[in-house]
């Protein structure tokens, strides 16, 4: 059973984790992504060394916007990237793929670059610029365009580092001579150029490892919910007393009256903040001045989020794959449909996960996931082994649906894999299916809905029962709830 790099490349996870990479999996990109500041946050020198390639770069852009650009043809130069999808990292919801930095990214930094980065190489309140601020104001950078950027700007170390280890450490079978474009920026063609590397090969494309230590999860250090979630610490740091006193008489007057007896709602406070911001754009540089004074506090938080994408998704995973193949025929199933084969292996997994200790792949730090995409994940990488086509989160017109079975064209099931604690189960149930078999043009659907507790299936019951589907064959209740030891049950 193939899942991860050292799978397919037949090598000791042990070797990948003592070269300090994360064992990614090939079959779908894992929720992490690499955040600069802990390039910048690093002692070590190579990181430290991109970091500043990644501020020579932005300073190249600033001087050209400043000069003017004119033709959309330098900012597709300079500005646009395809994702990298060789490190197999981000919230793509079908393999690897992604949309990477398009026309709108391109032309929102290069039109706004010269204020984001008003101060780029004379800094005073901080210690250095950063990409991550970009994302900071509203000019339509995210998170993801962030992380797009930052991977695309250190590439070719990504592919040295690569190189390296798999010349050392794979067999020579699995690997190729590669030409990759856009690796290195010369400056004085200003054109990005291509370079040719050895590089282990699946699938008809290159593919790349990725040092642990710049990975993190959900947010960037720097990022726009701290920034607003703690407004009063960043305003309070603010050394200048006519600054700070007007910053704070601008948020209060734009905080609305509130009723008789009554405080400000969190909407009302958070539009406020968002006003502020926007009329005292510095506030971001202490913001980000605060952020630069805690590394170890980004290099711990960011540790702490991999290690539970690696137990999750690669410890707890092999080990619930590896059960199922020897206690179950969940891989050994030839069935007649694929509406047949999704409705007989959802069962095999039903059982498994509630009589087999399946269930205690659902639990990091002894709390159960409460997030569906991480639900969804570990059912394609569980899945990854049947004869059956598996697509996942399909977008035929309607909005996408979690996975689309097929055995052939013209047998399709839909399935649909859903918490309890959801708050938008019983709307999902009642419609949301039934539009996507229009769309997909399937009358087959199954709904796979996982709970944890009493009060969670009481919800579930309680909702079937409202849209008269307590008796569907087709809605897969499964119990993921802690299970006693076998040796305190009487």
């Amino acid at each position: 059973m193939k899942i991860y790099f050292s799978d397919f490349f037949e090598i000791n996870p042990s070797i990948i984790e003592d070269y300090g990479a994360f064992n990614i999996s090939l079959i779908n990109d894992l929720p992490l992504f690499i955040d600069p500041f802990l390039l910048f946050g690093s002692k070590k020198e190579e990181y430290i060394k991109l970091h500043g390639g990644i501020l020579k770069y932005l300073t190249f852009l600033k001087q050209k916007a400043e000069l003017g650009i004119n033709e959309f043809s330098q900012v597709k130069s300079w500005y646009l990237f395809p994702e990298v999808k060789q490190n197999w990292f981000g919230y793509s919801k079908v393999g690897n793929g992604g949309s990477g930095l398009g026309k709108k990214f391109g032309e929102a930094l290069s039109s706004s670059i010269h204020i984001v980065f008003d101060d780029l190489g004379k800094e005073v309140v901080t210690q250095s610029s950063h990409l991550e601020k970009a994302g900071l104001f509203e000019i339509g950078v995210g998170k993801d365009n962030i992380s797009d950027f930052t991977t695309n700007l250190i590439k070719e170390y990504l592919l040295e580092y690569t190189e390296k280890f798999a010349q050392k450490f794979i067999d020579a079978k699995f690997l190729k001579k590669v030409n990759v474009s856009k690796v290195y920026f010369n400056y004085d063609l200003e054109r990005w150029m291509p370079k040719e590397f050895e590089l282990p090969v699946l699938f008809g494309d290159y593919v790349l490892l990725t040092p642990k230590d710049l990975l993190t999860k959900d947010d960037n250090w720097i990022n726009s919910n701290d920034l607003r979630g703690d407004f009063d610490r960043i305003c309070g740091s603010i050394p200048n007393d006519q600054l700070r006193h007007e910053i704070f008489n601008y948020f209060k007057k734009s905080l609305p009256a509130p009723p008789k007896n009554k405080k400000n709602t969190q909407k009302e406070i958070s539009q406020a903040v968002h006003y502020t911001i926007k009329k005292f754009p510095e506030i971001i540089k202490y913001y980000v001045k605060l952020k630069e004074e805690n590394k170890a506090g980004a290099k711990n938080i960011s540790r702490q989020k991999v290690d539970q994408v690696e137990s999750i998704f690669i410890h707890q995973l092999s080990k619930f794959v590896e059960h199922l193949m020897e206690d179950s025929d969940f891989y050994t199933i030839s069935p007649e449909s694929s509406y047949e084969g999704s409705l007989k292996r959802l069962l095999f997994l039903k059982s498994f996960i509630e009589d087999n200790d399946g269930y205690r792949l659902f639990y990091v730090d002894h709390q159960p996931i409460k997030r569906e995409e991480d639900l969804q994940l570990i059912y394609r990488l569980t899945w990854f082994a049947s004869d059956l086509d598996v697509n996942r989160e399909v977008n035929n017109g309607r909005g996408p649906v979690d996975y689309a079975i097929s055995s052939g064209s013209k047998d399709k099931t839909l399935i649909e894999f859903k918490l309890a604690s959801n708050s938008k189960l019983k709307q999902n149930l009642a419609k949301q299916v039934e539009v996507y078999e229009k769309a997909n043009n399937t009358k087959k659907s199954i709904k796979a809905i996982l709970y944890f507790d009493v009060t969670e299936y009481n919800k579930v019951q309680k909702t079937l029962k409202e849209l008269n589907l307590d008796k569907a064959e087709n809605i897969i209740l499964i119990d993921a709830g802690r299970k006693p030891s076998a040796s305190n049950v009487k």
